[in-house]
């Protein structure tokens, strides 16, 4: 199946399956396996997938898409996506054949597993460990992954460790999620993205083969932030403007229907309701308008690509927390009632600005780019 033809079908899954399971994901904290699952059966997993090995052949643009219209109906559907979608970047440029046509295929969901508990959000910092036997043909990684994305849900994590013996900061692996040794050390209960089973994994002696290696030793960080960075910037920033959409429509849903009526008016009646209708709605389409142009960029090989995709992530962030805020205030006491639906996307746009790498991280790393100086000095 084509790319045209997975978007083509898009609307009517999400109306089907993510939207009316998404309520109940959230109050649960329960993982969204059953959309998960219609969403592979659909071929949602091989979207990006070469066609070569059975999948969409889909861009990066046709991923923001999908994110985007999921995260409108379902946060932690939307971000469970953004993470395979990262994670099969590099598995489909590094990765082995027969991972690449099971992802094709809808049978194989990865994600990423960057976040370490020692050094917290800094992913270009990791202190796993990947030790070579003597053989040199298997390694023993240990580690404290702080927050993964579908923990003890995915088939498989690209993992960052040390080198096992190169040069470099990082190394990256494909490790199977029931690799004897990994161990989901606590369940999520967060405020927001509520069923992301984002939980702290540890590895206690898990051996791999060399061959699990993805890239060279000691290139990962170089793989890192050219092929994972983009599209997780991309495919967040898209995940904030569709929880943007859902808040903006729902906001105006619940002032064009409520009313006043000792003034016999709706609240869209009022100046300032409007005025804030209208800040909110201009604050979602200048991110929009930023993140479509980073798509551009990226796609075209735009000079200016590395900075649009640093801001692209920021952006989208601060939209999402700043329409958030406008729709509370516009609903009012309802917009804390579960049934209006605001409040779910005002929690689960909380999340953003606080993933790896942060807001502040990459208004740290736009100011260095704008500067001329090095991402990390």
């Amino acid at each position: 199946m084509s790319a045209a033809d997975l978007l083509g079908g898009l609307e009517e899954l999400i109306t089907t399956t993510v939207e009316p399971a998404a309520a109940a994901v959230d109050a649960a904290g329960s993982f969204p396996r059953a959309t998960i699952d219609a969403l592979a059966a659909a071929g949602f997993l091989g979207l990006t997938s070469a066609p070569e090995v059975g999948g969409a052949g889909g861009t990066l643009a046709d991923a923001a898409t999908v994110v985007r219209r999921l995260a409108a109906a379902c946060g932690s559907t939307g971000m469970v996506m953004c993470m395979h979608y990262s994670a099969t970047a590099i598995i489909e440029a590094h990765g082995p054949e027969s991972v690449r046509r099971d992802i094709a295929a809808g049978r194989h969901l990865s994600t990423l597993a960057f976040s370490e508990s020692g050094s917290r959000s800094h992913f270009w910092a990791p202190l796993s460990t990947a030790t070579p036997d003597a053989t040199g043909d298997t390694v023993t990684i240990d580690a404290s992954k702080s927050w993964i994305t579908s923990a003890g849900e995915a088939d498989s994590y690209v993992w960052t460790s040390r080198p096992a013996g190169a040069d470099g900061p990082a190394t990256l692996w494909l490790v199977p999620s029931d690799a004897a040794g990994l161990e989901v050390t606590a369940a999520f209960d967060g405020l927001g993205l509520r069923g992301n089973a984002s939980s702290p994994v540890r590895a206690t002696g898990v051996q791999l083969p060399v061959s699990a290696r993805l890239g060279a030793d000691g290139g990962g960080l170089d793989i890192a932030l050219g092929i994972a960075l983009p599209t997780f910037q991309i495919l967040n920033a898209s995940g904030c403007l569709g929880m943007a959409d859902a808040m903006v429509a729902k906001a105006i849903a619940h002032v064009t229907t409520a009313r006043l009526e000792h003034l016999d008016q709706h609240l869209a009646d009022q100046p300032v309701t409007r005025l804030r209708v209208a800040t909110m709605k201009g604050i979602a389409d200048q991110a929009d308008t930023l993140v479509a142009d980073a798509i551009v960029a990226l796609g075209t090989g735009r000079a200016d690509a590395p900075l649009r995709m640093l801001q692209s992530k920021a952006a989208g962030a601060e939209a999402a927390l700043a329409v958030g805020d406008l729709a509370m205030r516009l609903g009012g006491g309802a917009a804390f009632r579960r049934d209006i639906g605001i409040e779910r996307h005002f929690r689960d746009a909380r999340a953003s600005a606080v993933m790896a790498p942060t807001t502040d991280a990459l208004s740290e790393f736009i100011g260095r780019a704008l500067c001329g100086l090095e991402l990390f000095g």
